[in-house]
């Protein structure tokens, strides 16, 4: 049976220069990054080392994430650029916020539970 309730990432990786971008959607967004990074997929992300995870957003579910994602890559280069400097204009490796907002949702769920 397949799970609706399921949240969704769409998430933008670049090389090391910051020259090329992907655009992506996945349900585990750490795994998914792993993936990229250790090139076990081939394809676009492999052929141009896109390893650099340097924006995400997370969807209610994967239907409007890949809802999302098929906004982001209608969009010009230029949009994309946008987009990632609002939210990381030095354009670091944004996965290191994506263990905080685990770990802050995990304790808003406990202090839930209490």
């Amino acid at each position: 049976m397949r799970d609706n309730c399921k949240e969704g990432y769409v998430y933008i990786l670049t090389n090391r220069n910051n020259k090329v971008l992907y655009t992506g959607v996945t349900s585990n967004l750490i795994k998914r990054v792993s993936e990229h990074r250790s090139d076990v997929v081939a394809g676009f992300s492999k052929k141009y080392r896109t390893h650099k995870l340097i924006y995400y957003e997370l969807c209610g579910s994967i239907e409007s994430a890949i809802l999302r994602e098929k906004q982001i890559k209608g969009g010009s280069r230029q949009k994309k650029i946008n987009l990632i400097n609002e939210l990381n204009p030095e354009w670091k490796r944004s996965v290191r916020s994506y263990y905080c907002l685990r770990l802050l949702r995990s304790l808003r769920s406990l202090a839930m539970t209490e």
